[in-house]
């Protein structure tokens, strides 16, 4: 049986789990800010500048440039330079995030929390476009959108079409949406409980993806 890869679904759970988490931490801690959904911080950024709320509005700007910033990192990550360094991208990314979110849980409450969303929103942007196949098929590691997309069309090849890889990709994405809402849910229980530090069982997930990464697959969630 081959090794776990960065494609395959128990990987995929994990960085969901990620996503969900830290769109809830920072939307909870730091102003109604998403970490990972810029789609979120968009349609926030017009609602608030209708209102008038032009200085509410513009905290969504950072994260969004941020976001656009880990998109050029992750790309620089495959550069022939850089892989001699650092032969696997994967475990490079994962190693990145957790380590970042593991500082980002020591700063005081004083920090502004603009440093603290373009920070998140940049280390969860080069995870989004480091992972971006699960198992054959495009995904999001962070974000609902399209992979609610993929699970409904999934679900109409497999119930109408009546076929099983169809049954096989519905569910695969739907374990990936429920566990970035769970992720989200843990998330905001985890931060009104604990704060700024709750971040860190972020980090901890991410190190247990990289444990999945280098796994026996046998006692994980792959399939055969």
């Amino acid at each position: 049986m081959p090794k776990i890869t960065a494609e395959s679904v128990s990987l995929g759970i994990l960085l969901a789990l990620v996503g969900g988490f830290l769109d809830a931490y920072t939307y909870v801690s730091r102003d109604g800010v998403f970490a990972t959904s810029q789609t979120g911080n968009l349609v926030l950024l017009g609602v608030e500048v209708a209102h008038g709320q032009w200085e509410q509005g513009l905290q969504h700007i950072p994260p969004i440039l941020a976001f656009v910033l880990g998109v050029a990192v992750a790309e620089g990550l495959k550069h022939p330079h850089i892989t001699r360094t650092f032969p696997y991208p994967a475990r490079t990314v994962l190693l990145l995030e957790s380590i970042v979110l593991v500082i980002v849980g020591t700063w005081p409450p004083q920090v502004p929390n603009t440093i603290v969303t373009i920070t998140i929103a940049f280390v969860a942007s080069v995870q989004i476009s480091s992972f971006r196949t699960l198992v054959k098929w495009p995904y999001n590691s962070a974000m609902v959108t399209g992979n609610l997309r993929t699970a409904a069309q999934a679900a109409y090849t497999a119930l109408v079409l009546r076929d099983r890889k169809g049954l096989i990709q519905f569910i695969d994405f739907s374990l990936i949406i429920i566990s970035f809402l769970l992720g989200a849910l843990f998330g905001t229980l985890s931060t009104l409980q604990w704060g700024a530090k709750a971040i860190w069982l972020a980090s901890g997930i991410q190190i247990c993806a990289m444990l999945v990464l280098n796994s026996n697959p046998k006692t994980l969630l792959k399939r055969s």
